[in-house]
């Protein structure tokens, strides 16, 4: 199943990129859309929330959501982060940690939402990613409901969307308490790696050298790792490499986040012709979980760590 969407998110993400492409603000905004509201009388009634989301668009909500639906396993991850497991009367298909997100009802595949499931959970407020901006966003907006795309394109940018979620539905405490948390381990990490020669990083997709480009979570995530992604050259965000290529590119690391398929460092190293590169020489093959390395949420300081100690085990004895 993990095989099969990796490949399913090759092909779409692709697509859906040249369709949109969401200028990503740095700073997120919440506010009340009346700072005259008398909350200190009692009886009176709040002011709404308005917001702009990741697609650059202003939504108000009325009041407080309390049914979540998330479409995209990062943002399910976010909500039980920050205590809203309750809250949550749907997610998409490959939501799956923590395990009790496996338990919520299920609203169809990341990139095949269903439509009247997500309806018929009568959300208050549905958490969309870019994705999903050019197929169902608006259509679920068109049958009624409030829709937030949340979506970061790198690493630090997490901290603004978990901060942004929880404004958002009350929990603006525990986010930032959850994002200091995160933000010390990247700023150990970065202090760590201060200075060290980046090494050449390729990361697999799928055995048929499938990657992660310039611009792609991924590829950020590499940079702060202390890595150079030879696969950002390739003018695309999702590009499908040759093998002569790679051997051009000559990896120092390469990292197989296709393992669940049945990819090892030991059946990589194996492959036709793969002895002469670096990484297969010098025995730095491995396995990374892309649920730590793909996801925009909160787990992501775990990835950056391990990738970090992969490519730069002498700074983490």
């Amino acid at each position: 199943m993990q095989f099969r969407f990796i490949l399913a998110m090759v092909v779409v993400i692709p697509f859906l990129a040249s369709c949109y492409s969401p200028k990503v603000a740095n700073q997120v905004n919440v506010r009340p859309q009346s700072e005259e509201a008398p909350s200190t009388i009692a009886g009176a009634a709040k002011a709404p929330i308005v917001f702009t989301d990741d697609a650059g668009r202003e939504i108000s909500l009325p009041a407080e959501p309390h049914r979540l639906v998330s479409l995209s396993a990062s943002n399910t991850e976010i909500l039980f982060a920050l205590g809203l497991e309750d809250r949550i009367v749907g997610v998409d298909d490959y939501s799956d940690y923590p395990p009790a997100a496996k338990n919520k009802p299920k609203v169809g595949g990341f990139a095949t939402t269903e439509l009247e499931k997500v309806v018929a959970a009568e959300p208050d407020l549905v958490l969309a990613s870019n994705i999903h901006t050019k197929t169902v966003v608006g259509e679920l907006e068109h049958r009624g409901l409030k829709v937030m795309v949340v979506d970061s394109p790198d690493v630090k940018g997490v901290l603004d969307r978990i901060r942004l979620v929880g404004k958002t539905t009350g929990r603006e405490r525990e986010a930032e308490a959850l994002v200091s948390q995160m933000k010390s381990k990247i700023d150990l990490v970065e202090a760590r790696l201060a200075g060290v020669e980046p090494v050449k990083v390729f990361y697999e997709l799928s055995p048929s050298l499938h990657t992660a480009g310039q611009g792609t979570f991924v590829d950020d995530m590499i940079r702060l790792a202390g890595g150079i992604n030879v696969a950002a050259g390739a003018g695309k965000g999702w590009p499908q490499l040759n093998q002569e290529s790679l051997f051009m590119l000559d990896p120092e690391v390469i990292l197989l986040a296709d393992h669940s398929a049945g990819q090892t460092p030991e059946q990589a190293a194996a492959r036709p012709g793969w002895k002469q590169i670096s990484a297969v020489k010098s025995g730095r093959v491995f396995t990374i979980d892309p649920n730590l390395a793909n996801r925009a949420g909160p787990r992501v300081v775990e990835g950056l760590e391990l990738m970090a100690k992969m490519l730069h085990p002498e700074k983490f004895n």
